[in-house]
């Protein structure tokens, strides 16, 4: 088990053996739902592309992104 904490923009790192265990690596997209009152975290076999950062990139890039990954039409 690890413990963790939630920061001001709602985010949390999963901690390194949980990780490990669930073999999560950078770019992994993660699914997360309610079972009897727990939040639970399951790896997903989605697969989205990872955006270059920095200045320039806007949310309909990111948008568009996202639903070429999940095989939608734009």
């Amino acid at each position: 088990m690890g413990i963790t904490k939630v920061t001001r923009n709602y985010q949390i790192t999963i901690p390194s053996d949980i990780r490990k265990k669930l073999g999560i690596k950078v770019g992994d997209v993660l699914v997360v739902e309610i079972e009897d009152g727990k939040a639970v975290i399951k790896k997903s076999d989605l697969e989205l592309p990872l955006l270059p950062g920095g200045k320039g990139l806007k949310v309909e890039d990111i948008e568009e992104a996202i639903r070429r990954g999940q095989g939608e039409e734009e």
